[in-house]
C-alpha cells in the first residue's frame, strides 16, 4: 500500500477556469479518505488527476515515493471503480475480473487464485459464470470492486460508485466497502456528493467548494467544529439552521439578538465572543435541528433564555423521528429534529428550547466559524 501526496495541485483549463485550486494534502497509507462536495466542486477532477486521466496544470503528485505527474495511468499501480460499473457485456464475471490481469500477462494459475479469493471476499463465487445482464445492480458493483481487488494496487480510487443503486442497496454496499477496506488494509480515495456516505465511511473527509478545499478533518471534527458556514450547512441532515443577527452585551450577559429572538450565551461562549471582539458586531447564529427540543423535560431542566414560542408550519414523519418546520423565527424558517412520540402536528404552537452548549456562531462577512 502507499501514501498519496498532492503538493499544491492545480487544474486550469485553456479558458482560464480553475477546476481545482491549490489542493495540498497527504493521504496516509491505508487511509480511507472521502472527497465530498456539491456538483462542480472539483472532487472528481481531483480523483482523475490522481488516476492520470486528467493532466495536472501545476503542482506535484506522489504515489509512495514516486512523482507520477507524467506517468501513464496503467503504470501508476492504482485501480479505479466508476459509477457506471464499466463491465464488458459479452464477458462473464470471471472474464471481466480476469481481463486486466491477462493484459499484463499474469500466469493463468495466479489469475485464477486472485479471482477466486476476490470472489470469496465479495460473496460472488456463485456468479462467476454469469454475464452482467443477468446480475442486479448490487451484484454488478461487487464485480466492479472485484475487478479492482484482483489488481492488488497500491491505491483504490472510487468515483461515486454507489450513486446508481437504490437507497436500501446503497446502505448495504456502503457497509460492504467499509468492511472491505478494513480487510484489505488499502489506501482508498472515495468521491461522493452524499454527506451520509462521507460521514459513515471516511477516516477523514475533505469538503470542497468551487475547486477549493474548505476543511480536512475526521467526521466527528467536521460535524462538531465546522470551519465555516458552508461546511456547517453541507454536513448534517437536515442541514444546520442559520439566523442572521448581532451580538450585544447587557448587564454582563452576552446575547444574540434577531427579530423575535433574544438568546443569552453560556459563559464559555460569551467569553469566546468577547475575546474575539464580536460584541456589537453582526454574526450568523447556527444550531443543528437535533439540538432543538420541544419536550418540557428539556425546557424545565435548561431554563436559560433560549426558549422560543413558534407555530409549526410543516411536519415530515420519518418514522422514529419528526422533521418539524417553523416559520418566522428570527425572520427565518427553522427545522427541529424531534422524537416522533412527541406527537407534534401542523398548526400547533410550541415552546422550543435550544441546547446552547452546541450552538455555533459565524462571522457575517467571512462566514468563518467563531465557535
Amino acid at each position: 500500500m502507499a501514501q498519496v501526496r498532492l503538493n499544491h495541485i492545480f487544474k486550469k483549463y485553456s479558458n482560464g477556469f480553475a477546476a481545482v485550486n491549490d489542493f495540498h494534502l497527504d493521504i496516509k497509507d491505508r487511509e480511507f479518505l472521502v472527497l465530498v462536495g456539491p456538483s462542480g466542486c472539483g472532487k472528481s477532477t481531483t480523483l482523475r488527476m490522481i488516476a492520470g486521466l486528467e493532466d495536472i496544470s501545476e503542482g506535484d503528485l506522489y504515489i509512495g515515493d514516486r512523482r507520477v505527474n507524467d506517468v501513464a495511468p496503467k503504470d501508476r499501480d492504482i485501480a479505479m471503480v466508476f459509477q457506471s460499473y464499466a463491465l464488458y457485456p459479452h464477458m462473464n464475471v470471471y472474464d471481466n475480473m480476469a481481463f486486466g490481469l491477462k493484459l499484463r500477462k499474469f500466469p493463468k494459475d495466479e489469475i485464477d487464485k486472485r479471482i477466486q479469493e476476490a470472489a470469496r471476499i465479495l460473496d460472488i463465487t456463485h456468479l462467476l459464470d454469469r454475464k452482467p445482464k443477468a446480475l442486479s445492480g448490487g451484484q454488478r458493483q461487487r464485480v466492479a470492486l472485484g475487478r479492482a481487488i484482483v489488481r492488488e494496487p497500491q491505491v483504490f480510487l472510487m468515483d461515486e460508485p454507489l450513486s446508481n443503486l437504490d437507497a436500501k442497496l446503497r446502505v448495504q454496499m456502503r457497509t460492504e466497502i467499509a468492511k472491505l477496506h478494513k480487510r484489505l488494509e488499502t489506501t482508498v480515495v472515495y468521491v461522493t456528493h452524499d454527506q451520509t456516505e462521507a460521514m459513515t465511511m471516511g477516516d477523514r473527509i475533505v469538503v470542497m467548494k468551487d475547486g477549493i478545499v474548505q476543511q480536512v478533518a475526521t467526521p466527528t471534527e467536521i460535524y462538531n467544529h465546522p470551519a465555516n458556514q458552508f461546511v456547517a450547512s453541507f454536513i448534517g441532515s437536515p442541514g444546520m439552521n442559520f439566523i442572521k443577527g448581532s451580538v450585544k452585551e447587557e448587564g454582563g450577559k452576552v446575547k444574540f439578538t434577531a427579530p423575535g429572538m433574544d438568546i443569552i450565551f453560556p459563559d464559555d461562549k460569551a467569553s469566546a465572543l468577547r475575546s474575539a471582539g464580536y460584541i456589537g458586531k453582526d454574526v450568523t447564529f447556527g444550531i443543528r435541528p437535533e439540538d432543538i427540543y420541544s419536550d418540557n423535560q428539556f425546557i424545565e431542566a435548561n431554563p436559560f433564555q433560549s426558549n422560543i414560542k413558534a407555530d409549526i408550519d410543516v411536519v415530515e414523519n420519518m418514522g422514529s423521528e419528526l422533521y418539524v418546520y417553523f416559520n418566522n423565527i428570527g425572520g427565518n424558517q427553522m427545522i427541529a429534529r424531534v422524537d416522533a412520540r412527541e406527537g407534534l402536528k401542523h398548526g400547533m404552537n410550541v415552546t422550543l428550547g435550544m441546547d446552547l452548549s452546541k450552538c455555533h456562531v459565524f462571522d457575517a462577512q467571512t462566514e468563518l466559524s467563531v465557535f
